[in-house]
């Protein structure tokens, strides 16, 4: 410790007052240089672990010589520096006292000051030299004993042979290399150490067992789960839209669409807590965020939103943040990487070293670019959290896409694929795989007085084309049925433009320009019929059509459209046929709201037309696409769905317990059997199931379809066994357990029977002329086809 003499403290004040600026600039160089050569020595400190004080010296460093050698360097240059300055000094008062004898007096204050300045500066380096040598001598005494205590630990910071944790050898020898390639491991007090490699892969990652001699409390007290707390509904959106953000067009025409549905939200949460009644709901801590909105994904969507881009995607997601706050649940919105990172908690580095605390979020919604985002910066802590996502995803994954290997293996491989993600996970706009969730939106529900007023103010020969783009419009052969449609009807577009006309758009078309969503509707509202022209796929304005008493023409694709055939589709983890433009519209609303025509037949084409004006038809929106239907399908999977639990292996072979099963009456398929238990926990309850064995060629989507049921996947171990198959009176000769994602099933030539060996394989879309399918179905609530009878 170094005490200051009061008289020195004033010294120093009238040295800078007396001192001429080239003596200031001197000391300053002096100055300027000891902090340099500080600095230097200071990069010997800067390997430091969390928790060490800023001057805690680490000796298996700073004892080396090169060390020794800055102390001594330091001192010799301040010795050097006191040599310039005493000469400059001398020099300077030189010229002092002459200037001073030709005044005719001496300055002698002046000079005492200067020359008690010098004494010290050289007691300052004597000082240095001094410290210099007892920090030299510490070290030596320093380094002796670390020498001591490392031959004492050494066998303690070896890599263990434990076969619990067959991978801590191999994660060490990777250390050794690579621990230099992410700040993120000295973040977390990796230094090169082979203690330091043993405490991060012990305590911080799991593939080496705890160092005995390491305080163990810290590492295996768990945090308290937090208490309980019921969600309430909530009708005021307010605090919602600040949640929102702004800034982009995309948050913009969101936060537009929220406060013009915040009515209908509340209404809807009202009908839903009456029917709920007073049942628990648990208030989850969820995180939203939308990747394809970030800039590192490029965010296409938001320049485009006012030139007729896709809306499709921020419908979806302005609806999704809806429900959860409606729903009363706690939410996180982030659209940039920067706040991802922020909220989950990721280490400063490149990515590879867990998140610094537990993730503070039971659910975790976000898309395909998100989802690449956080696998990119979370670490080992995405597959550890990894069940908690949710992934928006508009055309499905299927279980092929998703298995890694098996999608490796048999060219099921996409960009957006293999995420070995439980196929719920995933969350579709419409319910055209059952194998994932069905997430949905919400079209605008009319009251009665609503309805009224578009049945007396409907215009019968008014036709508006679905296609804001002019590229839509480049349909090769639309000239041919749209000659057709305008010798019957009106022709209105809302095609995007900025200065002229689109010239793919005819010129007997009404074009009314891009429309904001308001007007849209009215215009809707006259219209008699809305037609498409095969594309966009699957887009919510079809429905908002329908809602708005129109008739939805669309065109029959034949072939149908797929990832074999058709470019839009190429890349996308799904092998599904599509059939016309809106499959949804076609197969669960169909005529009179929808008709389904081949636009290459003409005489077919003016056929619908002169029908479809003979048609009277009233508004008509499905309940799951409504405000309070979203509410229930979102309640139901919030509460029930839990993909944490750690899933049982796949059943299989001849040693399966006996499946709770009884064959029907007509002997055609399986029923839960009356007396058997109720699966704990299943959801949807398995007392719905119903198992039927599929023609050949038959995709168990399809086959529980032709029963009026679902398929339901969660259900499929329950069949794969070999006694589902006795009991369906199926002959196997031969019972074989593999990874195929039409298994369970049975192969009439040769008589074998064939389960599944790999959980995340099972499967309700797919198909073989080999195979007859063992398909599970359910039955599901009218209008809901997301839910089973009993699953609320």
């Amino acid at each position: 410790m170094i005490t200051v003499n009061p008289d020195g403290k004033i010294m120093v004040r009238r040295c800078l007052v007396t001192l001429r600026p080239f003596r200031l600039f001197v000391l300053g160089i002096g100055f300027f240089s000891l902090c340099f050569l500080m600095t230097s020595l200071g990069g010997q400190f800067s390997a430091r672990r969390p928790g060490d004080s800023p001057f805690t010296i680490r000796t298996e460093v700073l004892g080396g010589p090169e060390s020794r050698g800055v102390l001594r360097k330091m001192s010799d240059l301040l010795e050097l520096m006191v040599k310039r300055m005493d000469t400059l000094a001398r020099l300077e008062n030189s010229s002092e006292l002459h200037r001073a004898a030709g005044n005719g007096h001496f300055a002698v204050d002046r000079f005492a000051p200067g020359a008690g300045l010098m004494e010290r500066i050289q007691a300052i380096a004597q000082n240095v030299s001094d410290i210099a040598m007892k920090v030299d001598q510490i070290l030596r005494h320093s380094l002796l004993l670390h020498s001591k205590v490392s031959e004492g630990r050494r066998d303690q910071c070896e890599a263990p042979s434990d076969p619990k944790f067959p991978d801590c050898s191999g994660k060490v020898e990777w250390m050794r290399a690579r621990w230099t390639s992410d700040p993120c491991y000295a973040f977390f007090g990796v230094d090169g150490t082979e203690c330091s490699f043993l405490i991060y892969l012990s305590e911080v990652e799991w593939f080496c067992p705890p160092l005995p001699w390491r305080n163990q409390t810290a590492t295996q007290t768990a945090p308290k789960p937090l208490p309980k707390v019921q969600a309430v509904f909530r009708s005021n959106l307010s605090h919602l839209l600040e949640l929102m953000g702004s800034g982009k067009e995309s948050l913009i025409f969101m936060k537009k669409r929220t406060k013009r549905l915040t009515a209908q939200w509340a209404l809807a949460a009202q009908r839903l807590a009456r029917k709920l009644g007073s049942s628990w709901r648990d208030q989850k801590q969820i995180l939203v965020h939308i990747g394809f909105l970030t800039e590192e994904s490029g965010d296409v969507f938001s320049p485009r939103v006012l030139k007729g881009g896709p809306l499709g995607e921020m419908v979806q997601w302005a609806d999704i943040l809806a429900t959860l706050y409606v729903l009363g649940h706690g939410l996180r919105i982030t659209v940039s990487l920067k706040e991802l990172q922020s909220n989950l908690g990721v280490p400063p580095g490149r990515g590879n070293c867990p998140l610094t605390m537990p993730l503070p979020f039971d659910l975790i919604y976000t898309d395909y670019h998100g989802l690449q985002q956080m696998k990119q910066h979370m670490g080992l802590s995405f597959k550890k959290y990894r069940c908690r996502i949710r992934v928006i995803d508009t055309f499905g994954t299927e279980p092929a896409y998703n298995h890694e290997e098996y999608a490796t293996l048999h060219g099921y491989r996409t960009n957006w694929g293999y995420w070995n993600l439980n196929p719920k996970q995933f969350m579709t706009m419409f319910p055209h795989t059952p194998d994932n969730s069905f997430m949905g939106f919400v079209s605008e529900e009319l009251n009665e007085t609503e309805k009224q007023l578009i049945r007396g103010g409907k215009a019968s020969n008014m036709a508006v084309v679905y296609g804001k783009e002019a590229s839509i419009w480049k349909l090769q052969g639309k000239e041919k049925f749209l000659g057709i449609l305008n010798k019957y009807m009106e022709i209105h577009g809302t095609v995007y433009y900025e200065s002229q006309r689109p010239p793919e758009v005819p010129a007997f078309v009404k074009n009314h320009g891009l429309l904001p969503q308001p007007e849209f509707q009215q215009l809707l509202r006259k219209a008699k019929l809305f037609i498409g022209f095969g594309f966009p796929y699957e887009g919510p304005a079809p429905l908002e059509a329908i809602a708005n008493g129109c008739v939805f023409l669309q065109s029959r694709f034949s072939p149908p459209h797929s990832s074999l055939n058709h470019e839009f589709f190429r890349g996308k983890p799904t092998s599904r046929e599509v059939f016309s433009q809106h499959p949804y519209a076609e197969n669960f609303i169909g005529k009179p709201h929808v008709w389904t025509v081949d636009y290459n037949n003409s005489e077919e084409f003016e056929a619908a037309i002169k029908a479809i004006m003979r048609t009277q038809v009233d508004p008509y929106l499905p309940y799951e696409y409504t405000c309070e239907g979203m509410l229930e399908r979102i309640h139901a999977y919030i509460q029930h769905q839990d993909f944490c639990a750690a899933p049982g292996p796949a059943p299989g072979g001849a040693r399966a317990p006996q499946s709770p099963f009884v064959l029907a009456p007509n002997a055609t398929h399986l029923e839960w059997a009356q007396n058997a238990s109720v699966a704990p926990g299943a959801w949807p309850p398995a007392h719905s199931l119903r198992a039927w064995l599929a023609t050949a060629g038959r995709a168990c989507t399809d086959a529980c379809l032709d029963h009026g049921l679902i398929c339901e996947p969660s259900f499929f171990p329950f069949l794969n066994s070999q006694d589902a198959f006795q009991k369906l009176r199926v002959p196997c000769d031969s019972t074989e357990s593999e990874m195929n994602h039409l298994y369970p099933a049975f192969a009439q030539p040769g008589r074998e029977c064939f389960l599944q060996k790999e959980p995340l394989l099972f499967s309700c879309a797919g198909s073989s002329t080999k195979y007859h399918r063992l398909c599970p179905c359910r039955d599901f609530r009218k209008g809901q086809v997301a839910l089973c009878q009993d699953c609320l």
